[in-house]
């Protein structure tokens, strides 16, 4: 078997096996958790996939010996393996956008009560912001009714129950 018929093998079945990892990533990832950081399969894939192309490529166009377009070759998919992971996989990794929040980064903001709070009972306060709108179950602080439309404060959540006050906007300015 020739050289250029091998390194054109490694970048096909690398270059395969990384787009059926990517399709099945999902199902893939529980079994391959064990390989963090720089022994994910997408990484030696990856590098295997820049290695058969470098290899080809020089075995078969440029004017060095086999050894030495081998050798190139290894530096050529490890510099682009680093540099694939560094700028593309890493930040991928850590943009994962989600919506999810907890119930402590609500305490603070204020809302407007939709569903009327009755005396000791609950009704909903709805958060509007610019990551989206949060609908929870509310309760008076000190127990008295709050009617819908009134804006209201989250003093703190328990159990999933927002804890409301309403804003008093009737500042007294004299000293």
């Amino acid at each position: 078997m020739e050289l250029t018929t091998l390194y054109f093998t490694i970048l096909l079945v690398s270059g395969g096996l990384t787009v059926v990892y990517v399709l099945l990533s999902d199902v893939l990832d529980g079994i391959f958790d064990i390989f963090d950081g720089w022994l994910s399969p997408t990484l030696i894939l990856s590098t295997l996939s820049f290695f058969g192309a470098s290899a080809y490529l020089l075995e078969r166009f440029s004017p060095f010996t086999s050894a030495i377009s081998a050798s190139i070759a290894v530096v050529i998919a490890l510099v682009l393996a680093i540099i694939f992971n560094l700028f593309i996989l890493t930040p991928l990794q850590h943009a994962e956008e989600s919506n999810a929040y907890d119930d402590e980064d609500l305490e603070g903001r204020t809302g407007e009560i939709i569903l009327s709070i009755p005396t000791d009972g609950y009704g909903e306060v709805v958060l509007r912001g610019d990551s989206g709108t949060i609908a929870k179950t509310a309760a008076c602080v000190d127990g008295t009714e709050i009617q819908a439309g009134t804006e209201v404060v989250i003093v703190k959540i328990e159990n999933g129950i927002a804890y409301v006050a309403m804003l008093d906007f009737d500042l007294d300015t004299s000293f």
